[in-house]
């Protein structure tokens, strides 16, 4: 790498040895750290159990293999396992949802390897802190010849310039950086940073992990929840994948402190569902209008109702998915059903004029009335051919034949000459040439034989031998 003047006003030598390897005292210690005894592995303190620590943060796992719902990283055959089998542990990006374990894996990581641990997150650090966090590794590795695993939480926070700062350090190895992140890392994170992180995704909890989390909170507390069979699979749909969110909820049923067996309707009553995880400018929304599109493509009228219900209960703005019904429309059904296009117009205005949450209805309407429609991209895909070929020939006069002549001088030169009016013609058509004149005819609409185009079709084939009579 050239060299670089870090964001923070260093230019680590990324070829340097540590020093400690070649058998010197390490010349960057401070003298009164070269006095004091070797500097420990700093250890989270445990504190017994009080009645302002959650119990999310008291059942924390001490271990990797505790760790639930991870198992394609932390299983026998998992990802980090076999990392850290051969001894090594890269620079990492921890992409997952809410409570699924990244910072207790990020924990657990450094003490697995070796490593010094120390954490920031974005939300509240700035240049000071990174500075102070890079200066103390620095300091620790010349002083014990160990790394440390620097983690940084809500990692998509941090600006352009501040990941770039990452670089130096993470290359010369002075940190093993595990950065958290909640965001896509291909849109969040700069691709710098990116090349020298591998990027591992956390699942959400499924009902099993959640299930066995259940038991181990009922362990914890002392006593099973009071809870019917319904009631407990409620509680684990609350919690939508989050871990941490379950054991809060569990936390609020064992203060109540009652001996009735709950049933999911006093589940309701007692606790919120967790809130649906929705961004509007940012990836679930994509996935989401992604997912909404492909059903209503694959004529899955449930599945397109589902998705849209679920953009509509993270908060996204009606005209925006109407927007894109009306896109689908035209792209996707086209002349196979030529009602489609202003059956999305009027769903569309129809919300406009009711609002929510009446207009959302129509809209459904339109929903299921895509996803039941014939499907063709005939028009799509001529459309797109089109321009491609008026790129390419964007010079070519009309034939002159075609061309209006409202002047004397443009008649003489021969606009509008030999015209056939094709009113006047059998079936009201001609069969002229309507392409520049040289240019090879091109055939661009090719309509399939779904809904109305396989009418469209006939009679564009009745109309191709017409006119390949007329050609000499």
């Amino acid at each position: 790498m050239t060299d670089m003047t870090d964001l923070f006003g260093g230019a680590p030598d990324a070829n340097r040895a540590p020093e400690h390897a070649l058998g010197r005292t390490p010349s960057r210690v401070p003298e009164n750290m070269r006095q004091q005894r070797p500097i420990e592995a700093p250890q989270v303190q445990r504190r017994p159990p009080s009645r302002t620590q959650p119990l999310a943060d008291r059942m924390r796992p001490k271990r990797l293999e505790d760790v639930r719902g991870q198992d394609h990283l932390l299983g026998p055959e998992g990802t980090l396992t076999r990392m850290l089998a051969r001894g090594t542990l890269s620079s990492l990006i921890l992409w997952g949802g809410p409570g699924c374990g990244k910072t207790t894996i990020a924990r657990l990581l450094a003490g697995r390897a070796g490593l010094f641990y120390s954490q920031i997150s974005a939300v509240f650090s700035g240049v000071a802190d990174l500075r102070r966090a890079f200066e103390e590794a620095d300091q620790k590795q010349a002083a014990t010849g160990k790394g440390t695993l620097l983690f940084v939480d809500e990692i998509h926070r941090f600006n352009r310039a501040q990941q770039d700062g990452f670089l130096p350090y993470v290359e010369r190895g002075t940190v093993v950086l595990v950065g958290a992140t909640t965001e896509n890392p291909s849109f969040a994170l700069n691709a710098a940073l990116l090349s020298r992180c591998q990027v591992l995704v956390l699942n959400r909890l499924d009902d099993a992990s959640l299930e066995s989390l259940l038991e181990h909170a009922e362990e914890e507390v002392g006593r099973p929840l009071p809870l019917d069979p319904e009631a407990r699979a409620s509680l684990r749909a609350m919690a939508d994948g989050d871990g941490r969110y379950l054991l809060n909820m569990v936390e609020q049923l064992v203060a109540l402190d009652s001996s009735k067996v709950l049933t999911p309707r006093d589940l309701a009553a007692i606790l919120s569902r967790r809130a649906i995880l929705y961004d509007r400018d940012r990836e679930e929304h994509y996935n989401l209008i992604s997912a909404l599109h492909k059903s209503l493509r694959g004529s899955d009228p449930d599945a397109a109702l589902y998705w849209f219900a679920r953009m509509l209960e993270g908060g996204e703005d009606p005209r925006y998915i109407a927007r894109r019904l009306t896109r689908f429309a035209a792209e996707d059904v086209g002349q196979a059903d030529p009602s489609a296009l202003p059956m999305a117009v009027a769903g569309w205005q129809t919300y406009e004029r009711l609002g929510s949450p009446e207009g959302e209805l129509a809209l459904a309407q339109v929903v299921v009335h895509l996803a039941t429609a014939p499907k063709s991209n005939a028009v799509y895909t001529a459309y797109k051919a089109a321009r491609a070929l008026a790129r390419d020939t964007g010079s070519l006069m009309p034939p002159s034949h075609i061309l209006n002549a409202p002047t004397s001088l443009m008649k003489d030169i021969g606009y509008g000459k030999g015209y056939e009016y094709d009113h006047d013609s059998e079936d009201a058509f001609s069969g002229q040439n309507y392409f520049p004149e040289g240019m090879p005819r091109a055939s661009l609409y090719h309509p399939t034989d779904r809904g109305h185009e396989g009418r469209i079709r006939k009679l564009l084939d009745m109309r191709a031998a017409k006119r390949a009579s007329r050609e000499p």
